[in-house]
């Protein structure tokens, strides 16, 4: 089975969150009351119904200010820090090399919140169970797109095998010069979600520089659940 990957180029992201309504829409996840905190990023954080997150960023240049937006979210991992301490098996890495999460086997017990090198996982108080983007597990299965590529109007969001999909994003970031990078695919034994970031990595608010596994469960072997489907 071939890996796929979704790409970001930032670059062509104009922060209208097409994405994080279609990602609430597709997977059900319910509204909450929100209030003005001062931006425009709303909610101020990812959620346990918020599985994507466009966040907004006022950076200054010789220009003067900009605005920098950037979708948060799971980067599923390839050597996934969440897999290697969930007890239950209910994240495992799918036959895409994503991560994918099985509710009714989640116990609540919060291992992959320590874990993760890109603090994703949000906890539900009510169902005592962990929350997260899966990719769109069920819609790469019926081969479509996932929803928040779908919804992108754009073409900020881009989804398809990992090979050719690493290749175009290397091309965009030489395309756009300067401090353009990928970032995604030298950590973690590579993501299956890459950024094409026009700006330098330390620029970009909550998104680490070199995100790894921690030491402390580096040596952990993954659940027993393996590459499950």
């Amino acid at each position: 089975m071939a890996e796929y990957i979704k790409v970001i180029d930032v670059s062509k992201c104009t922060g209208c969150r097409g994405c994080q309504l279609a990602c609430k829409q597709w997977n059900q996840m319910p509204a909450r009351q929100t209030k003005n905190n001062g931006t425009y990023q709303n909610p101020p954080d990812l959620q346990w119904n918020t599985w994507t997150l466009i966040r907004f960023q006022e950076v200054a240049d010789k220009d003067g200010l900009k605005w920098l937006f950037r979708k948060d979210g799971c980067m599923h991992c390839t050597d996934a820090a969440c897999v290697k301490v969930c007890p239950s098996g209910a994240l495992y890495h799918t036959e895409y090399g994503t991560v994918g999460l099985n509710q009714d086997k989640c116990i609540g017990c919060k291992e992959c919140i320590a874990a993760c090198p890109f603090d994703i996982p949000r906890w539900n108080r009510a169902t005592d169970r962990i929350y997260k983007c899966d990719l769109c597990l069920s819609r790469i299965q019926a081969d479509l797109n996932p929803a928040c590529v779908k919804a992108c109007p754009t073409g900020a969001l881009t989804f398809g095998e990992k090979k050719a999909m690493t290749k175009a994003a290397y091309k965009r970031a030489e395309e756009l010069g300067g401090n353009a990078t990928v970032y995604g695919d030298k950590f973690v034994d590579g993501t299956h979600v890459l950024y094409v970031l026009p700006e330098k990595v330390d620029v970009y608010e909550k998104l680490p520089k070199k995100p790894s596994v921690p030491a402390s469960i580096m040596s952990r072997r993954p659940s027993s659940s393996g590459r499950t489907s």
